[in-house]
């Protein structure tokens, strides 16, 4: 980390001691403000998740992630929520856009992560829901990354949302060149489905 972020940070000494042991390497650079969308691209494998929590407790930023909402069933529902997990129903994701903006508006902070893939597996194109979270509570895109072939855990930079999201995506498209998957074939291309 270079520099303080903006918000409350609690690092956890035992996260970055695993990822250090692990071989792993955080590169996070400050966020230009108190609230992010942090995007995690690509997510390929349930490696991420284990890295990503890791990774979270290491640098001490309070991450909220969205996940499916079956991911957040007994026994290990409370768990996922208290690890800054937020249940999202696929069928109903109109509204849940509308809250989480009004969400991120009336926090005083939040880094809230999303794989705009919306899975593991393959998919040609990614969701525009979290373009318009980003845009709609006007904070910017953090371009977050698990690099596996450099071992590598960050973020590629910042980019904020406007109107042309054709620019956005090229710009972010650009910020992934170099990131590598654990499951290269399963890294669909950064663009929009349908």
């Amino acid at each position: 980390m270079n520099t303080a972020p903006p918000f409350p940070v609690t690092p956890r000494r035992w996260a970055a001691l695993i990822l250090k042991r692990a071989g792993w390497t955080l590169e996070l650079p400050t966020p230009p403000g108190p609230k992010l969308v942090l995007l995690m691209y690509p997510h390929t494998s349930n490696w991420d998740f284990v890295l990503g929590l890791l990774a979270r407790f290491a640098c001490g930023w309070p991450v909220r992630w969205i996940g499916k909402h079956s991911l957040f069933r007994p026994p290990f529902g409370a768990l996922l929520r208290r690890l800054g997990g937020i249940a999202v129903d696929r069928a109903q994701p109109g509204s849940f856009v509308d809250d989480v903006i009004a969400h991120c508006r009336a926090a005083p902070h939040i880094v809230l992560v999303i794989a705009p893939e919306g899975t593991r597996s393959y998919v040609d194109g990614w969701k525009r829901g979290f373009h318009r979270i980003a845009h709609g509570a006007d904070i910017p895109i953090g371009l977050g990354y698990i690099d596996y072939r450099q071992r590598r855990i960050g973020i590629a930079g910042y980019v904020p949302p406007t109107d042309d999201i054709d620019a956005d995506l090229a710009a972010i498209r650009a910020g992934y060149a170099p990131v590598s998957a654990r499951y290269p074939d399963k890294a669909g291309p950064i663009n929009l489905r349908g």
